[in-house]
């Protein structure tokens, strides 16, 4: 196998596990979307990490809110987690779910 044909296999890979891709050929969907969901929690929990006053401020909501946003808008395999936590951050003030934010409050709930 090449390194293009390899490279292309894995792309498909991650856009099954990250993107509610369709199984590549040779690998079993339904592991594939047990092992997609266990990424999505621990991208949550790297999130609720990163962004302790975001995890704070929401609460037992912080959980289904990661789980709708991360639904519609899954993490792309190149994105840094940093960014993507930026994007929940403004996804929660598009919908209510976080009031917007004071001058000061974006700098502290989006870093970086």
């Amino acid at each position: 196998m090449s390194r293009e044909e390899l490279a292309a296999r894995q792309a498909e890979l991650l856009h099954a596990l990250l993107a509610d891709g369709p199984a590549p050929p040779g690998f079993d969907a339904s592991r594939l979307r047990v092992e997609a969901n266990v990424l999505r929690r621990k991208h949550g929990r790297v999130l609720a990490h990163q962004r302790p006053e975001l995890a704070e401020a929401l609460g037992d909501r912080f959980g289904p809110l990661f789980t709708e946003f991360n639904g519609e808008r899954p993490k792309r395999d190149t994105e840094r987690s940093g960014a993507y936590a930026d994007e929940f951050v403004t996804w929660l003030i598009g919908r209510g779910h976080l009031p917007k934010p004071k001058r000061g409050l974006v700098t502290r709930l989006r870093r970086r």
